[in-house]
């Protein structure tokens, strides 16, 4: 047993959430998954300006690196700041030094300025799409890593998703959606199933029905906040990453909370499942496997012995070799900075609310 695991991979954050804790309360409550998203996060979405999203990704990529997390895949929507937004969220991340993944949501639910009232398959690609697509795009030319970024079927038409499956062939990548994640996007599977391929990123497939190409993210805590149902990741042939939907990006706990929804869901299901979700994450950062993360727990690297052991944490994290986190401190950015500079930057986002 060892005080050490390599770099753990978070398979898929929302970092622009980061400022989300605390705001104001949504005008009416949620009585289902579309009104969390029409209530709460679609309001947030559009009150993002770059500022709000540079300071969201360097706090959020802060956590991550301080609980052990050294590689992210975000999905981002911003729809009254588009461009540039993913130059916002990298240079966060990079300030921090946490490797990352960005695509920009793609959605029709925004056109010049206004969100619809509703998105059918038949509708017209949008300015919204047309703009969220040119983001993409621009941020793929320059060499970064990415993907295609597409916020949901449900609100997308189908030349939208045609469009998003095209550009990432042009640019040999996959699509990140979200897919049949509440019930409103039941569809998803036989809409998608022409167009999905291996290298694609399925979000959530709680209400998936049949088979679908690609490696699927399992978010339990998202899951369960937005009462949308179990995913059964175990029952699925595809990869299984871990992700965290926005809800920060503390992987260990994740896998703790995976393990015990897996093992709601099945008695026999053993801690060694949920871990090798945990381990996938490496298939897109493979170079995160040589990160190294000293732990406070000396069976860091024990399915049985972590899934039981709350409250261990990062003390020490180096990516690449080069010492990022030394007894808890981040030795090559100023925390304090990014947190003051993050709560005003919460307080702006909070008062557009």
């Amino acid at each position: 047993m060892s005080f050490t695991t390599p770099g753990l991979v978070c398979g898929h954050h929302h970092l622009y959430s980061s400022l989300a804790r605390g705001m104001p309360s949504p005008p009416a409550v949620p009585r289902s998954f579309i009104g969390v998203l029409e209530n709460v996060w679609w309001r947030l979405d559009a009150a993002l300006d770059l500022d709000i999203i540079y300071w969201s990704a360097a706090l959020g990529a802060a956590e991550a690196l301080l609980s052990g997390t050294t590689a992210i895949i975000d999905h981002h929507e911003s729809p009254s700041s588009i461009e540039g937004s993913l130059d916002a969220i990298a240079r966060g991340c990079d300030l921090v030094g946490v490797r990352h993944i960005l695509s920009y949501g793609v959605t029709d639910r925004w056109n010049n300025g206004s969100m619809l009232s509703s998105v059918s398959p038949t509708t017209p690609i949008t300015d919204g799409a047309r703009r969220g697509l040119l983001e993409n795009e621009r941020y793929l030319k320059s060499g970064r890593r990415a993907m295609v970024g597409v916020h949901a079927a449900f609100t997308c038409g189908n030349e939208t998703l045609e469009a998003a499956a095209d550009l990432s062939k042009k640019y040999n990548t996959g699509v990140h959606i979200h897919v049949a994640e509440g019930v409103d996007d039941i569809d998803a599977g036989e809409r998608l199933k022409n167009l999905a391929t291996d290298d694609w990123l399925l979000v959530h497939a709680v209400h998936l029905s049949g088979e679908l190409a690609g490696t699927i993210a399992h978010n339990p805590r998202s899951n369960m906040n937005n009462s949308v149902g179990y995913a059964a990741p175990s029952q699925r042939q595809n990869r299984i990453v871990l992700g965290t939907d926005g809800i920060g990006a503390d992987m260990m706990e994740e896998f703790r909370l995976a393990y015990a929804r897996h093992r709601e869901f099945d008695l026999t299901a053993s801690p060694d499942t949920a871990w090798s979700w945990l381990e996938n994450g490496h298939h897109f950062f493979p170079e995160a496997k040589q990160d190294v993360v000293q732990w406070s727990y000396d069976h860091s690297d024990s399915p049985w012995h972590v899934a039981f052991t709350p409250g261990i944490r990062a003390v020490d994290v180096a990516i690449n070799g080069v010492p990022q986190v030394s007894n808890g401190v981040p030795l090559n950015f100023d925390l304090n900075e990014i947190r003051a500079k993050a709560a005003e930057a919460a307080q702006r986002l909070h008062e557009r609310l």
